[in-house]
């Protein structure tokens, strides 16, 4: 592999992980969630607040973090900060910038952090994502004809993908159901029973062809990630996992007609960018962190990074490959559909954990080199991020 990802010491690393209580917790604001996810990734890292310089933050549908972060946690004479938005994209995100300043010498220590509490005590979890949408002018036919919220338009996406390729139900059912085997050897899953294939196929409709199984948790809580240089990450207390290859994509479909809507994702840009900057392929990549909003987001970006031909999704997803017995590690700590949902700090956080060699019975052996995508708005935004325990070499 080739150094490109800066001289020497200023190479960027993860050097911490911060996650709070995950899933149905109430009484705390994102706000709350935030600023406790970064004290927890310091403290992981072994680091004083005070040894932050630059702090990236990003709101969920909820709202509340705001730049005030920075007095919530005590921080003094920053060189960075902002908040960054681009959905379920933009963890990846916030780390590729975050990496870009500390190798510049712009900073030396950043905090990248994502926290949300959209549930209430009191209403479903499938309200949260569409109670706030507003609709004007020509948007009012979507409404009117049902298209609102995330479920109707990934399913559109997914149905062309379908009729396409003959990509079936019962193919997405076996992510679902691989990424839920993991899940039961992760303490921190909101989700931990087996599932089956017929468990899928029973469950009921949320927005044709999509069941419930095929969708993704709504949680509270945070999630944080310091990103700092290798020199410094020497000192620390957790290993440091070097972010070696980065990339990003916004392809600006729209759902519009004459497009690849639903048949290539942002991944194919992002992907090929990220893996080109680390010196790898997809045949080298030991364990895939997939964002998987719904089952579908994961099988197409697995055609569009590479791991199997465009159209053959679904039978590389059926295969037996996946799961904790398969041949492919994916989405090893149970991923958004299992586990916990945190956007794109979902895989990331997992990633960490697997290149850190910290993930307990699920812990894969050979963590070499893990990649990580973050997906956002409807197949609009995609980063992908290639980790490892190792520096380039």
């Amino acid at each position: 592999m080739n150094d490109t990802s800066g001289a020497g010491s200023r190479r960027p690393v993860i050097a911490g992980l911060g996650l709070t209580e995950m899933g149905k917790v109430y009484g705390r604001s994102p706000a709350e969630f935030a600023a406790d996810a970064v004290r927890r990734a310091a403290q992981d890292a072994g680091l004083r607040l005070s040894d932050i310089d630059g702090l990236l933050f990003s709101n969920g549908v909820g709202g509340g973090v705001g730049l005030t972060l920075q007095r919530e946690l005590g921080l003094r004479d920053l060189r960075m900060l902002s908040e960054v938005q681009a959905y379920g994209s933009t963890a990846g995100a916030m780390v590729q910038y975050a990496s870009m300043a500390v190798q510049s010498g712009m900073v030396d220590t950043v905090a990248c952090v994502f926290a949300d509490a959209p549930l209430r005590e009191k209403g479903s979890a499938g309200a949260v994502y569409s109670s706030g949408l507003k609709f004007t002018g020509w948007q009012l036919l979507d409404f009117a004809s049902g298209l609102s919220g995330a479920n109707p338009m990934y399913a559109l996406a997914a149905r062309r993908h379908m009729d396409t390729y003959g990509t079936t139900s019962e193919q997405f059912a076996h992510i679902a159901v691989a990424q839920r085997a993991w899940a039961a050897k992760n303490p921190l899953a909101q989700m931990r029973e087996p599932i089956t294939v017929e468990d899928h196929q029973n469950s009921r409709m949320i927005s044709d062809p999509f069941r419930l199984l095929d969708c993704c948790l709504v949680s509270n809580g945070g999630a944080a990630v310091i990103v700092t240089s290798a020199d410094r990450a020497a000192d620390l207390r957790q290993p440091a996992v070097h972010v070696l290859g980065w990339g990003q994509a916004h392809p600006g479909y729209e759902m519009g007609r004459g497009t690849d809507f639903g048949l290539v994702s942002g991944a194919a840009t992002a992907g090929p960018a990220a893996m080109k900057m680390a010196g790898v392929g997809p045949a080298d990549i030991d364990i895939a962190e997939i964002y998987d909003c719904y089952t579908y987001t994961v099988l197409i970006t697995l055609e569009d990074y590479g791991f199997c031909a465009k159209g053959e999704g679904g039978a590389f997803v059926s295969s037996g490959v996946l799961g904790p017995e398969g041949s492919f590690p994916l989405n090893t700590g149970g991923g958004e559909l299992s586990s916990y949902y945190m956007w794109g700090m979902t895989p990331l956080s997992e990633a960490v954990i697997q290149a850190r060699g910290q993930g307990g019975e699920r812990q894969v052996a050979k963590n070499d080199l893990v990649l990580v995508s973050g997906n956002g708005g409807v197949l609009d935004h995609h980063s992908t991020l290639v980790l490892s325990p190792h520096p380039h070499s």
